[in-house]
């Protein structure tokens, strides 16, 4: 019994090592990561404690751009190329996010965020923006317009999340670890790139789309020096879903989502709709969680309608 007891637990150790050590990956350097991932465009702004990296293209009416969880202001890339030549473009990556990284006092709580926008704004001398936001960035977003009238004028939410979650729906795996005593830790030091894949593969509905290069962006930029710790500490915040608070948001609101979403729900995007008293909603067939990536042409040409 002890003899078989000794090889049960011989195996166990070898299976672990087999998963642990092709997936262990050490931080990425930010100077290491502002090689690949800057451009001339790129800018940093002391705020906060943080060395937060925004991009400011273009000229005319301020269109605040936000991005969603594991992404970065490179998930706007087409957008800002399509855009530019009419709105003064600005995008950032946020705290916990891209080349950013975490916030000094593990604040992810979304009323704190929109704080961090306020003074994101003022720093730019922005009084008044149009801000659109995709999934968590929507979520955002829409705070920010709720907290912070005055800076917003125009709303877009991109698939956003802050709908209360049906006790029968389950999390990702990713957040259920992350919420997981113990196992949370292992996730600042085990990141399986293969997981990253398997995300963007289930966020696009055009899994042709998903190549290489855009997996070794989402990958790499989670690796950012602090970004993983800041992932669990994100998701263990506490953060009241939308409900009827919604219906004071009283500026034109546009409401885009792919019907393929399978994170959020279209039923979500009626949510939204009926609450918000002055929204417009459109809804793409085949496209996902990120239709600015995966249509970028049709997004940014409704986008453009929109705010003119």
């Amino acid at each position: 019994m002890k003899r078989i007891a000794m090889v049960a637990g011989s195996l166990f150790l070898t299976l672990l090592a087999f998963l642990i050590i092709p997936n262990y990956h050490s931080d990425r350097s930010v100077d290491s990561l502002k090689e690949k991932y800057t451009n001339s465009e790129s800018k940093f702004m002391n705020l906060n404690g943080m060395s937060v990296h925004y991009r400011d293209e273009g000229g005319g009416p301020v269109l605040l751009l936000l991005h969603g969880t594991a992404a970065s202001l490179h998930t706007w890339d087409a957008w800002t190329d399509m855009l530019k030549s009419d709105f003064r473009v600005v995008r950032l990556d946020l705290p916990a996010f891209g080349l950013t990284g975490p916030s000094p006092d593990h604040d992810y709580r979304i009323a704190t965020y929109a704080d961090f926008l306020d003074a994101f704004c003022e720093q730019l001398d922005i009084d008044s923006a149009y801000v659109a936001g995709n999934s968590l960035g929507g979520r955002i977003a829409a705070t920010f317009a709720m907290n912070y009238p005055k800076r917003v004028s125009r709303l877009i939410l991109i698939d956003a999340s802050g709908m209360p979650i049906p006790d029968n729906k389950p999390i990702s795996m990713a957040f259920q670890l992350a919420q997981t005593p113990v196992v949370n830790k292992l996730l600042t030091v085990i990141t399986p790139k293969s997981l990253h894949r398997k995300s963007l593969l289930e966020v696009y509905a055009d899994d042709s789309l998903v190549d290489d290069k855009l997996v070794d962006r989402y990958f790499e930029m989670m690796l950012r020096a602090g970004n993983r710790e800041a992932f669990v500490a994100r998701a263990n915040s506490v953060n009241p879903p939308f409900g009827d608070e919604l219906t004071s948001l009283e500026i034109p609101v546009l409401i885009l989502w792919g019907e393929d979403d399978t994170w959020i729900p279209v039923a979500d995007a009626h949510k939204f709709d009926r609450l918000i008293p002055n929204s417009k909603l459109i809804i793409y067939p085949d496209a996902g969680h990120v239709p600015m990536e995966e249509i970028p042409q049709k997004t940014a040409e409704d986008a453009r309608g929109f705010l003119f």
